[in-house]
């Protein structure tokens, strides 16, 4: 009988710890894999194509809600005890945190939780912060084998192991979408993220406002869409910095001259991967695992590499 693994994370928008997920889910031909997450976003829809089973958890939402959680909470427990798999793979801190309890009451074997960037780094109040990591401290705690992905993190979290994000070469699209946008020659700055106050594209909009040679292509969606546009229209910027919504990074790099990412918070981009695989000029903030993979050669973050690792501990 094939070992049963089960994914668990909250939100299945497509962003970093979400494609981990798919990569993962996707390749472990050997293994009986399902996915349990929130709503039905793009996440979910991937994972259909590619006939990965699909668990819905109907509670789980981002913020925090006390008798959503007790909800969401009561929808694991059942899945655990119903889908009886060998191995729990938490990933998000919200999924980490209620998972890793369900699981240990529902007697998993085996509990594993990937940190995609430690959640008291946010800006937040110093209670705020102190409250959150002492939830992520019993989060750990309940947890067989808590995943980092960064040296960064790993040196934060004791007893942690490192495993590097990995991606395969990818065919490049023309970007044409982009350049089609700004003006012949135009030397843009490119961004790709979701529109988060962690993802700072904000930063770019400022930048833009006081070099009127600046043109920049903000790509992605996320809560702070109107707010972002708000900022373009209030310095005038439209010809010179545009939002594109989501594109798949591979589409549209090659419509970028550099690439930037602004982040205040990050675990191990994937996006800047892609951005050094395509061979642009980096702008980054040293954040998390920012300066790691700058610092790096591209065959330390394989997806073949990452998958091997992850499937030692799932055996072990």
């Amino acid at each position: 009988m094939r070992r049963k693994i089960l994914y668990v994370i909250t939100k299945s928008n497509w962003g970093g710890a979400q494609r981990y997920v798919f990569d993962l889910a996707t390749s472990l031909l050997d293994f009986d894999v399902s996915v349990a997450c929130g709503d039905s976003g793009m996440l979910v829809q991937k994972l259909k194509e590619k006939n990965v089973r699909v668990l819905p958890v109907p509670s789980f939402q981002r913020d925090i809600a006390f008798m959503k959680e007790f909800t969401a909470f009561s929808e694991l427990l059942k899945i655990f005890k119903t889908e009886l798999p060998d191995v729990v793979h938490l990933n998000s801190s919200k999924a980490g945190g209620i998972g890793a309890l369900a699981a240990r009451i529902a007697g998993v074997p085996k509990i594993i939780f990937t940190i995609h960037g430690l959640p008291w780094d946010e800006s937040r109040n110093p209670i705020s912060k102190f409250l959150i990591y002492l939830a992520s401290q019993l989060t750990f705690w309940l947890c067989h084998t808590v995943i980092t992905i960064s040296e960064d993190n790993r040196a934060r979290v004791p007893g942690s192991v490192l495993i590097y994000n990995g991606i395969t070469r990818t065919t490049l699209g023309s970007g044409q979408v982009i350049r089609n946008a700004f003006p012949p020659g135009a030397v843009i700055t490119g961004t790709i993220g979701e529109l988060t106050h962690n993802k700072n594209q904000i930063a770019l909009i400022e930048q833009a406002k006081e070099n009127p040679a600046m043109y920049v292509a903000i790509v992605g969606e996320g809560e702070l869409r109107n707010e972002l546009e708000q900022a373009i229209n209030k310095h005038n910027l439209q010809d010179r910095v545009k939002l594109f919504g989501f594109i798949p990074a591979a589409e549209i790099l090659r419509g970028f001259d550099t690439f930037a990412l602004p982040s205040l918070k990050e675990g191990l981009p994937y996006v800047l991967l892609e951005a050094k695989m395509a061979g642009l000029p980096i702008e980054a903030n040293r954040v998390g695992g920012v300066g790691e993979i700058l610092d790096n050669t591209l065959e330390e973050f394989t997806l073949e590499k990452m998958v091997r690792e992850t499937v030692k501990i799932y055996l072990s």
